[in-house]
């Protein structure tokens, strides 16, 4: 890997629950820091954060990253990285685009490198990863997203939906969706000049736009789900984790 891979980190300071959260200090770092360096950690590509805000940009260029502005108008993280990556590279040097959300701190370098595997079959168009699901509070969560898909043996699947639901219904495993994706740079230029999708609306949830228009999207099964900072406990959790580390 190479020039070929960019990570993208979209990071923002308008979050409903926990405002400016890219910039809250975790051992001495702020967040997005801690995400960059996971990135950087991962060693697959070119790293950089896409942003609408000077501050997060200061923060990231101060800890020696790479920081790209960007519209402040984006309806999603997907439509903010493509802008990023038209503007880093111009050329079209890179083929495959990692989108790594901004409030992962937590996740590992092993599992960004997992999210790139099913890429390798050249009939995928984006690639996922999911957890096996252990507690009845994640089978019943709405804001745990579960993937439904069709083993391809070991830990690979392909996905046929994505749902808030507890689902499949009936006995055997269920996933817990974990939000990073690695795109082909042309699956991403498609995706994001589609229109919203109506399950999309329905469940708010962006990736079934593209199982609606008929893109592949394989999943990488993981042991573990990084655990995204959304709220307070959240953020002290990532703490203690970090802490620890």
């Amino acid at each position: 890997m190479g020039s070929d891979v960019v990570i993208l980190i979209p990071a923002r300071m308008a979050s409903t629950r926990l405002p400016g959260k890219p910039l809250m200090e975790i051992c001495g770092l702020p967040m997005i820091v801690h995400v960059l360096r996971r990135a950087e950690e991962a060693g697959i590509g070119r790293v950089a954060v896409a942003t609408d805000t000077p501050e997060i940009a200061t923060a990231v260029q101060a800890h020696g990253g790479e920081a790209v502005m960007t519209r402040a108008d984006h309806p999603s993280g997907s439509d903010r990285i493509f802008e990023a990556l038209e503007q880093l590279d111009p050329r079209r040097e890179a083929e495959i685009v990692v989108n790594l959300q901004g409030d992962f701190p937590t996740i590992t370098p092993n599992n960004i490198r997992d999210v790139l595997a099913p890429l390798a079959d050249p009939a995928v168009d984006i690639a996922t990863l999911a957890a096996e699901i252990h507690t009845e509070e994640e089978n019943n969560a709405p804001s745990v997203v579960k993937a439904v898909g069709t083993s391809l043996g070991g830990k690979r699947m392909r996905a046929l939906y994505f749902t808030r639901a507890t689902a499949p219904h009936g006995d055997g495993p269920r996933y817990h969706h974990i939000g990073l994706y690695a795109y082909l740079r042309a699956a991403l230029e498609r995706f994001v000049k589609l229109p919203p999708s109506p399950l999309e609306q329905q469940e708010k949830l962006e990736q079934l736009r593209a199982l609606e228009a008929g893109m592949r999207i394989d999943i990488t099964i993981v042991d573990t789900v990084p655990r995204g900072v959304d709220t307070a406990p959240d953020l002290e959790m990532a703490r203690r984790i970090l802490s620890k580390r």
